[in-house]
């Protein structure tokens, strides 16, 4: 394995299976980390992008202590200059049994409707440097042998519902794309499908 490199990739970036796999067992192992698992988790599990998942906060995601299927965003990039336009992702119940565990392991600390979702050690609401700090700091964790950024994670969610069944309208729809032409990005090879076609080389 390759040193870690500060080099960070400029083009459209999704992560591996086995570095999303990675990532995600590295933070959940770790007591101290599972805040930074369920923000990952979120991240590849809704296509969130990174200030959209910071803005949230615990009365978006739950009622009555429960999380909610649907969540519908107070923050989120609007497609066009309707003042009226709304926006809602959908949570699969092993994302919402992460998020009921998150806000319980928040003990002592004052828990309303209002407080944010994901906090920092100081009981603030995460910010952009911190959570991107802290991805850093997880993929050396998790033995990446490249850099990416937050929002890699964001592709690598589409790509993911993307590779699922092909379907284009559906990811569009996850992506919360307002044109399926943006979308068409999602249809590119990724490096799973490069190392499939590589592996099948004979050398």
């Amino acid at each position: 394995m390759t040193a870690f490199s500060d080099t960070v990739s400029r083009k459209v970036t999704h992560l591996t299976d086995d570095e999303q796999k990675a990532l995600l067992r590295v933070t959940g192992a770790h007591a101290k980390g599972f805040r930074d698992h369920v923000l990952f988790a979120m991240a590849l599990g809704t296509a969130l992008r990174e200030h959209e998942l910071l803005a949230l906060n615990v009365g978006d995601v739950l009622l009555d202590g429960k999380a909610r299927r649907r969540v519908t965003l107070r923050t989120f990039k609007r497609c066009g200059n309707d003042p009226d336009e709304t926006q809602e992702v959908m949570l699969n119940d092993t994302l919402r049994a992460k998020v009921e565990k998150l806000v319980k392991l928040r003990g002592g600390l004052a828990v309303t409707p209002e407080s944010p979702l994901f906090v920092s050690r100081e009981g603030n609401r995460l910010s952009s440097r911190q959570a991107r700090t802290a991805f850093t700091e997880w993929q050396k964790r998790a033995g990446f042998e490249r850099h990416v950024h937050f929002h890699a994670l964001r592709h690598s969610a589409c790509g993911n519902v993307y590779a699922q069944g092909k379907d284009i309208r559906l990811t569009q729809r996850f992506a919360r794309h307002k044109s399926v032409v943006t979308t068409a990005i999602y249809t590119h090879p990724s490096d799973d499908d490069m190392l499939r076609a590589v592996s099948a080389i004979r050398s």
